[in-house]
């Protein structure tokens, strides 16, 4: 078991997790997950408020089992390698609000870090210009981050609490199986609490033993690596560092070669999966959750891992998506294949306003002259 531990946690380790999410990501589309979407945290996070009502939009409604897996695998990566610290205290609610421009920022360009480096790896050129504002924003998270920005340290807290997130995704997997249904309206329509797309990006998914397994694999690799997408690129800015930079590199060949293999390989910016080709948006999208991603500590896989390892924090970003996807569909701001909603861009614009005020105020130097105390990560 020790020599496992070190291997996943030497150089090789986000390398490793890296081929295998690049690997097993075209698999699930190739096994009907929408395309260029075999993994996508802010979709399927997106999705999972859609199955329970926080947004009614038809056609991206369905419990994600890939989302369950990758904190349940962490979960039982940690416990074997007790690595299992419930925690918390950390700015939980600018977390949650980080969480939800995130996940705007993310469904104007229409994926998260992963699935943006999934599209390039399947040829979807659309995702350059959402990469290229990705780095700008971890860029300008790192500006804050050197001017001294923190959430705060966390403190140890109650093991009751590190087995919220993980119970939470244990009832999501019941409610994907019992899909329970109080009734219809008048027109005949099920009004819940489960709602499941029937047509559109929702009603496509690979078999939900597969896509679990897969989760799962994915999530205790991930826990074991430490794989970061936002920082693999944090890193490699900030310190040159390319432990996790290399996981990327890994996930992008290994999805490119895959998606060869499987035939899903198809170059242009017209006519791509779930995408459109605003360059000016796409860019923008994802400068705003390249900085909320930074400020909060990592992409939304990470705080996935994290949560299952008994982070509440982490979960509290996380749940912080799950209400901004609500917003996003209900107020109009999520982008579609034809381009930018008509609110979308405002909503990036006042969601970097906000970023940018937490970025200067979180800040050890201002806690110190208010408080007379440091606080650190």
């Amino acid at each position: 078991m020790s020599t496992l531990s070190k291997f996943f946690t030497s150089r090789w380790g986000p390398i490793i997790t890296g081929v295998i999410i690049g690997v097993l990501a075209p698999v699930l589309v190739k096994l009907g997950n929408p395309g260029n979407m075999g993994i996508c945290v802010a979709c399927f996070t997106r999705d999972i408020a859609g199955a329970l009502g926080l947004q009614r939009a038809a056609t991206v409604q369905y419990i994600r089992p890939e989302i369950i897996g990758l904190v349940l695998g962490a979960l039982v990566a940690a416990f074997l390698f007790r690595e299992f610290k419930p925690r918390a205290g950390s700015a939980p609610l600018v977390r949650f609000v980080l969480g939800i421009f995130a996940m705007i920022g993310a469904l104007v360009f229409l994926g998260c870090p992963w699935r943006a480096w999934l599209r390039l790896s399947a040829g979807d050129w659309n995702a350059i210009a959402g990469i290229v504002g990705l780095i700008a924003g971890i860029g300008l998270g790192i500006v804050f981050l050197q001017m001294g920005f923190s959430l705060g340290r966390s403190r140890p807290a109650s093991p009751a609490m590190g087995w919220v997130m993980p119970v939470v995704m244990i009832g999501l997997f019941a409610l994907l199986v019992l899909a329970p249904m109080f009734g219809r309206d008048a027109n005949g329509a099920p009004i819940g609490p489960i709602f499941f797309s029937t047509t559109g990006p929702g009603s496509q998914h690979a078999p939900l033993f597969i896509a679990l397994a897969v989760g799962l694999a994915i999530g205790f690799l991930a826990q074991r690596s430490r794989f970061c997408t936002i920082g693999g690129v944090r890193d490699l800015i900030l310190m040159r560092d390319t432990y996790l930079f290399f996981g990327i590199v890994a996930l992008v060949v290994a999805a490119f070669v895959t998606n060869l293999a499987l035939g899903q390989f198809n170059p242009g910016f017209e006519k791509q999966a779930i995408a459109h080709t605003d360059a000016i948006w796409n860019f923008g999208g994802m400068v705003l959750a390249g900085l909320a991603f930074t400020l909060a500590g990592g992409c939304p896989g990470r705080q996935l891992i994290l949560s299952g390892e008994g982070d509440g924090d982490a979960a509290v970003f996380w749940l912080g998506m799950l209400v901004g996807a609500g917003f996003a569909h209900n107020f109009n701001l999520a982008s579609s294949a034809a381009g930018p909603s008509p609110y979308g861009p405002a909503a990036v614009i006042v969601g970097l306003v906000v970023c940018v005020a937490i970025g200067l105020t979180m800040r050890e130097r201002i806690a110190q002259a208010v408080f007379g105390t440091a606080s650190g990560e």
